[in-house]
């Protein structure tokens, strides 16, 4: 069996104009990866290797450091005159490229889901200082076979910038012409901004089977990116809501400053566009996406990372309540706690209220917390239409430590305020 490195490789999965890509395996750590070696010949070419070398010792600066849900995890990197190549995590779903053609789109929910997910990894990889540069549908990977293939993972770090460096860039050889932003193509200083304009890009190109700059040669592309503004997407796709139109055309503008000022603002601006102006089938829930910002907006769970939050939403389970129905009943063993993310409950004791939760609100944690079998103490009643999400006991064992441990933290965060709140009650009276 061939070897590079250390890795066993099993069959060539892909291949550009400067490098092959292999599934591999690595004993050592029992696991598959995808390993991306750079042509022999590329390496040999003065200016083609140098260019090579600088871009795999910028993805080997970063091994290890972005451990985020949807970003492809980067395990190794060899970099030297002989050889170069940098061994990934394996993505077995492939790109969006495919589903930029206009038979193959997909619907305006699931590509807008996915975006969303974008803004997420990008937003933390800023927040580590790191500017991707290169975001186009090819460096977008789906977890999984096919169009509903689950999670996506953002690749290719290689033409990224880091703080200490923010204002280098190259206009040729580094990032897609296509997907660059105005001052990406004019050799400007860059930060997160230009990220947010390839994403809009991406966006449209999802939405619409086409780039919102489109020409014969690369120079008229540049052109038209730096002074011409594109119809909006629901011109050549009938009933994307005007909403996701805004949100296009704002993460599109020529002048950084006019564009979004944080991943966060995108981020929401694209949630609010699909949950306001989408088809009522998926307006009230944006699938994992709105769960996910839902439950990053609550106090509980301020300390937790975004992977530890994607990691709730895939083991918690949500539900509407009635007026009138019971969440938790008085007397029944119970494994499980909730969060309320919308309406008002009563905790109630023999028909008497014993305390009104409301938005926010963490309830019969007692269940996981202690160590024997937990019986409810009270009934927990619907006042209002209600959205609860419950968190099953065997799943939170299961979870990784840390997200273990920051549970843990908030139970304490918890119970405390409701010693002191009963504290004040006792001393009041």
């Amino acid at each position: 069996m061939e070897r590079i490195g250390k890795y066993e490789v099993l069959r060539q999965i892909g291949e550009g104009a400067t490098a092959t890509v292999h599934l591999a395996r690595d004993a050592f750590a029992g696991r598959e990866v995808a390993l991306k070696l750079i042509r022999p010949e590329v390496l040999g070419d003065p200016a083609a290797g140098r260019r090579a070398r600088h871009l795999l010792a910028t993805e080997a600066s970063l091994v290890g450091k972005l451990a985020h849900p949807h970003i492809v995890q980067i395990h190794d990197a060899v970099v030297d005159d002989g050889q170069g190549y940098i061994v990934m995590e394996y993505v077995a779903g492939g790109t969006l490229k495919p589903y930029t053609a206009m038979d193959n789109l997909l619907p305006v929910e699931r590509l807008a889901e996915i975006v969303f997910k974008c803004t997420r990894a990008l937003g933390y990889a800023h927040r580590l200082g790191i500017t991707h540069r290169d975001i186009k549908p090819a460096n977008i990977l789906l977890a999984a076979p096919g169009a509903d293939g689950g999670d996506i993972k953002i690749s290719d770090f290689g033409a990224a910038i880091q703080l200490a460096d923010q204002t280098r860039t190259q206009v040729t050889g580094i990032g897609s012409p296509a997907y660059m932003s105005p001052e990406q193509v004019q050799d400007g200083p860059l930060d997160f901004r230009t990220d947010i304009w390839s994403l809009g890009v991406v966006l449209y190109q999802l939405l619409t089977g086409r780039l919102p700059f489109e020409a014969a040669t690369d120079y008229a592309v540049i052109y038209q990116i730096c002074n011409v503004e594109p119809p909006p997407p629901s011109t050549f796709r009938a009933g994307t809501p005007a909403a996701l139109d805004a949100v296009v055309a704002r993460a599109l503008r020529k002048a950084p400053a006019e564009r979004y000022g944080s991943w966060e603002e995108f981020a929401h601006d694209l949630l609010q566009a699909c949950r306001e102006a989408g088809p009522a089938d998926w307006r009230q829930d944006f699938a994992d996406s709105g769960r996910f910002e839902a439950l990053r907006a609550l106090p509980f769970f301020t300390e937790f990372s975004d992977g530890e939050i994607w990691e709730v939403v895939r083991f918690s389970r949500w539900e509407d309540a009635a007026p009138g129905a019971r969440v938790m009943r008085d007397g029944e063993p119970g494994d499980h706690f909730c969060f309320l993310l919308a309406g008002e409950l009563a905790v109630e004791k023999h028909g008497r209220i014993l305390d009104l939760l409301a938005a926010g609100d963490c309830f019969g944690e007692m269940a996981v917390i202690g160590r024997n079998g937990h019986v409810r103490g009270a009934d927990v009643v619907a006042r209002t239409p209600a959205k609860v999400a419950s968190i099953p006991g065997e799943s939170l064992r299961r979870a990784s430590d840390a997200c273990r441990m920051h549970f843990y933290e908030a139970f304490l965060g918890v119970l405390c305020g409701r010693l002191t709140a009963a504290n004040d009650r006792l001393s009041a009276t």
